[in-house]
């Protein structure tokens, strides 16, 4: 499967991560193609559910709260859990791990009412599901719209720039989303490069409206632009988690340490028994072991550290399993 893809898919995947909503005219001049390459290159990859951009929300820019959810149950419940929790509109990176037993998942709450909710009634409901722990996420140190693939991409520094939109000012303050957000946001979920007429008959407003509307919402933080891609389009080896305890003194210091290492994915600071979460990317396992006996050990205010391999990724970032 691997020679299904070249150097050119693997160019347009990084140019889409740069920008999710690139003409491919521009796309097309930097890479050095004709615009119906690019073209033809994007439907293939976005029908074979190889590729797909897609708008995501920042839940802190609105006041909500991301959760980290550890499910363990019997063996032969955690596929059927894990599609249940997939379904939801709520969760993105529902994984398998540790043999099969154990499923973890983001969960995006709106309120700390909603928090109490998820914990207590809306998770899946079945005596197979032998405990739940969850850890509040207080500060991401990488992800969200910082991409593993702006590390391992092809494409160099002077194409990135060409590429790179102009940097939006960042508007502080709350944010209040009518129907109309709420529909666009929903819209630009399932496809990110979703056109401004197709976006203007699902809100009820004007492209213009639609396009102002983006922007805002974007300088906001609210709105950002995601790939969700097959690993194998980069090359990208086995994920693994990694549950880190660290001397609260250090939890900067840590965090930042680890956005920096090429191999990892998201790193977070968050409430529970460890305090820092990182999802890692390796070629195979000797090359993690080397990443957890040199990288890793080389952060002394790491006393503690806990490795759950994905065996199976159920559901990515996109609102679909």
């Amino acid at each position: 499967m691997e020679s299904d893809y070249d150097l050119l898919d693997r160019q347009l995947v990084h140019a889409l991560q740069v920008d999710g909503r690139a003409p491919f005219s521009t796309i097309a001049r930097v890479l050095g193609v004709s615009d119906r390459t690019v073209a033809r290159r994007y439907a293939r990859l976005r029908s074979t559910g190889a590729v797909q951009v897609v708008g995501g929300v920042d839940p802190t820019a609105l006041g909500a709260v991301l959760w980290l959810l550890r499910v363990r149950c019997a063996p032969s419940a955690a596929v059927a859990v894990a599609e249940a929790l997939a379904r939801r509109p709520d969760t993105s990176w529902v994984n398998l791990t540790s043999g099969g037993t154990e499923i973890t998942c983001t969960v995006r709450t709106e309120n700390a009412a909603d928090s109490e909710a998820l914990l207590l009634a809306r998770l899946p409901r079945t005596p197979r599901v032998e405990g739940v722990s969850a850890h509040s996420v207080l500060h991401a140190f990488y992800g969200g719209q910082d991409s593993v693939i702006a590390k391992l991409g092809p494409l160099d520094a002077e194409a990135v720039t060409a590429l790179r939109p102009p940097q939006l000012p960042h508007r502080p303050g709350p944010v209040r989303l009518d129907d109309g957000d709420r529909k666009l946001l929903a819209a630009l979920a399932t496809d990110g490069r979703t056109g401004l007429e197709q976006l203007a008959a699902v809100t009820g407003w004007s492209p213009t409206t639609v396009r102002r509307r983006m922007t805002e919402l974007r300088e906001h933080g609210v709105l950002y632009l995601d790939i969700d891609c097959d690993g194998r389009l980069l090359g990208l080896g086995a994920r693994t988690q990694l549950w880190l305890t660290v001397a609260p003194a250090h939890l900067e210091e840590v965090g930042e340490a680890l956005a920096a290492h090429p191999e990892v994915a998201f790193a977070a600071a968050t409430t529970g028994p460890t305090n820092i979460y990182a999802s890692v990317i390796c070629p195979d396992q000797r090359a993690l072991y080397r990443y957890l006996t040199t990288r890793v050990a080389a952060l002394p205010a790491v006393t503690h550290l806990e490795t759950a391999p994905v065996i199976k990724t159920v559901k990515q970032a996109a609102n679909r399993p």
